[in-house]
């Protein structure tokens, strides 16, 4: 067992310092890439930068060169390590392969990763610009390669098959939202957008919907000119329009025809005689989808129906509108919040607002299973129907019913948990 070196050990060493080279530049590459949104390479493309174009082609390409990439920097590393294994076993022995992998580990953890990505943070724009060209390169080169191994690495997933990876779940998206909002790379509202479109995705037509005690509905036989009448006092523009009962809604008047028909001359008539078509749709359909048709159909009111074919309620676009921008107020809503914060640590709510989403308000966890509004969760607990004055505690939030309508809850009144507070929302 010598130490000298001989003209191939010597090659082998050169090869293995070279690939050391190669790995921290596509250290730099990943690093760079990854933190290069589509907004920032479109802004280097109109600053002209060196480079930009290709940037913005791999940004808009991420799944398929950042997948190539990583193939890219394995190869790479194991080829390294494998010729240092073999050039540690020829000059020093077994002892020799222990001590060659210990330091070829610190080698490229050093010079070949912390280094590397340290560096392409603090420079983020200039990193990316220039190791574009190459990603774009590899990209191209080892596309198939990368796909094939991912659509066997799916195969191998329960579940997954073969569609296409590397996958990033929701609450993944999330984190990264709110990292970001806490390092001021986006602002608290854009956070909050990403959160509501993402939760947008999982909520169906009966969390949003106006149920059907709080419809506003005329008969068929109304006159138009009570139609009209009825409209303006309530500040809505169409209204459903049913037959033999709640149940039976038939149609939707749009109070500009209404209008219309009232000052030629024929308020006098049936509303029904003026009405539209209802759009109807299950209370379990996606709101995500619902608002594609009716964007689609030029529809603005779809009536809800239950498993039972009876009204459970409506839902307008503004409604979904909503879940994705907050609360729309005009010159016709009440200026009552539906949260409203009180003197001692107290919130008085709308016994109709959605359990999640006081949960989210408030940093509370009341159980949402079974039921969408703070109402029904009373009405669970109790197991009666309620009145004024009952008091529920769950999760340590006391629940007292402020005002009833009828059978049902109208306001709550919260007190929280000791240190729990309004986030926001609640003014």
């Amino acid at each position: 067992m010598g130490c000298a070196l001989s003209a191939r050990d010597i090659w082998l060493l050169a090869i293995a310092l070279v690939l050391v080279l190669v790995a921290a530049v596509l250290a730099v590459a990943e690093t760079a890439i990854t933190r290069t949104s589509r907004s920032r390479a479109a802004a280097l493309v109109d600053q002209e930068r060196r480079g930009a174009p290709r940037l913005q082609r791999v940004v808009e390409n991420l799944e398929r060169d950042l997948n190539a990439l990583y193939l890219a920097v394995n190869v790479i590393q194991v080829i390294q390590a494998a010729l240092v294994g073999v050039l540690a076993g020829r000059l020093f022995g077994a002892l020799g392969v222990a001590a060659g992998i210990v330091l070829n580990v610190v080698v490229l953890f050093t010079v070949a990763e912390a280094a590397p990505k340290t560096w392409a943070l603090q420079h983020p724009d200039r990193a990316a610009l220039m190791t574009a060209g190459l990603v774009e390169w590899i990209g191209r080169v080892m596309r198939w390669p990368a796909k094939g191994l991912i659509g066997v690495a799916n195969i191998l997933l329960p579940g997954k098959g073969l569609r296409r990876g590397p996958f990033v779940t929701e609450e993944e998206i999330l984190a990264l939202a709110e990292e970001a909002a806490e390092a001021a790379v986006i602002e608290e509202s854009e956070r909050e957008l990403i959160e509501s479109i993402i939760d947008f995705g999982d909520t169906v037509a009966r969390e949003v919907m106006v149920p059907r005690p709080d419809i506003v509905a005329v008969d068929r036989t109304t006159s138009v000119s009570d139609t009209v009448e009825l409209a303006i006092q309530r500040g809505f523009t169409r209204l459903p329009v049913y037959g033999e009962g709640a149940d039976d809604v038939v149609g939707v008047t749009n109070v500009k025809d209404a209008v219309r028909t009232e000052r030629a001359g024929r308020g006098d008539e049936e509303v029904g005689q003026i009405m539209q078509p209802a759009y109807f749709v299950p209370e379990t359909k996606a709101v995500s989808d619902l608002l594609a048709e009716m964007q689609a159909g030029s529809v603005h009111i779809a009536i809800v129906v239950d498993e039972y074919g009876g009204t459970a309620g409506l839902v307008t676009l503004e409604d979904l509108l909503e879940e994705l921008v907050g609360e729309i107020y005009d010159e016709f809503d009440t200026d009552t919040h539906p949260l409203q914060k009180l003197p001692g640590g107290q919130v008085l709510v709308d016994a109709s607002f959605n359990v999640g989403d006081l949960n989210e308000e408030l940093d509370l966890d009341l159980p949402e299973d079974g039921w969408d509004s703070l109402g029904g969760l009373v009405f669970s607990m109790l197991g009666r129907v309620p009145v004024q004055g009952d008091i529920v505690e769950v999760d340590g939030v006391r629940m007292r019913v402020q005002r009833v309508d009828g059978r049902r809850v109208a306001r709550v009144r919260l007190t929280l948990p000791t240190g729990e507070s309004v986030k926001r929302g609640a003014q």
